[in-house]
């Protein structure tokens, strides 16, 4: 690990089950069990030419965890400049400057600096709620801005993973239970079939509060799997065993 400089409140944490050290401040941003899950769901190609792009990257975490699975490029998209900068000094500090970038950039624009169609897999833990004017908001403006579709909504989201992926380019999210209906009206419209669908329920006997979805560009309608789901805790409060074993290994 390379030796990077901290700032103010900021820390380093680190799953026990990963090798991977993330800058976090609990003030600006801290990533959580959704990035996670994320990273773990991700079916990223191993070949060294393949090429990934994280949207809405904050400080980094969904990239940089599925780093371990990839000898590939990965591209890191985030409008705001401190998480950006956060994230870049993680990359440092893993010492995995030679595979990932960091783009400081609106992913409204991203195209005019990766090319339309040339990407295999794109990563987005995107903001979860519409930004509307009854919208009660996170006074922290960075985590309103991860929250709220005031930066970039789904459906221009979408616009720039179907024009980054490649035919046949695989996309994976984490998004809400309840906007599966935008989710999927905005897939179609821009040639983005569903293909695996996994529900996380915060204990067994609770409604899903997240749901993990791939999707491919141009692939064939229907045949969407839903596979068994992500139980966060047991009925006494302790993580269940796969997330245990995703935070902390064996």
């Amino acid at each position: 690990m390379t030796t990077v400089p901290l700032k103010g409140d900021e820390r380093i944490d680190q799953l026990y089950s990963q090798t991977i050290q993330i800058i976090q401040s609990p003030t600006v941003f801290s990533f959580s069990l959704d990035a996670v899950l994320l990273g773990d769901f991700a079916q990223v190609p191993v070949a060294a030419k393949t090429k990934i792009v994280d949207l809405c990257a904050g400080t980094g975490a969904v990239g940089l965890l599925a780093s371990s699975k990839t000898r590939g490029q990965i591209t890191e998209v985030e409008l705001q400049p401190r998480l950006a900068d956060m994230a870049a000094r993680s990359v440092l500090l893993n010492d995995l400057t030679d595979r990932m970038t960091v783009l400081n950039e609106d992913l409204l624009m991203v195209t005019k600096t990766i090319q339309k169609d040339s990407i295999d897999t794109v990563l987005c833990n995107p903001p979860y709620f519409k930004d509307q004017p009854t919208s009660k908001k996170n006074p922290n403006p960075h985590l309103a801005i991860a929250r709220h579709e005031i930066s970039a909504n789904l459906n221009q989201i979408m616009t720039v993973t179907s024009n980054l992926l490649k035919t046949n380019g695989k996309a994976y999210f984490v998004h809400r239970p309840e906007r599966l209906d935008d989710l999927f009206a905005t897939m179609r419209d821009h040639q983005l079939a569903p293909k695996r669908l996994r529900f996380v329920h915060p204990k067994a006997d609770r409604e899903a509060n997240m749901v993990l979805i791939e999707m491919i560009k141009s692939g064939r309608p229907n045949g969407v799997r839903i596979l068994p789901p992500v139980i966060v805790y047991q009925a006494d409060g302790s993580y269940g065993e796969e997330v245990h074993q995703l935070l902390y290994g064996n």
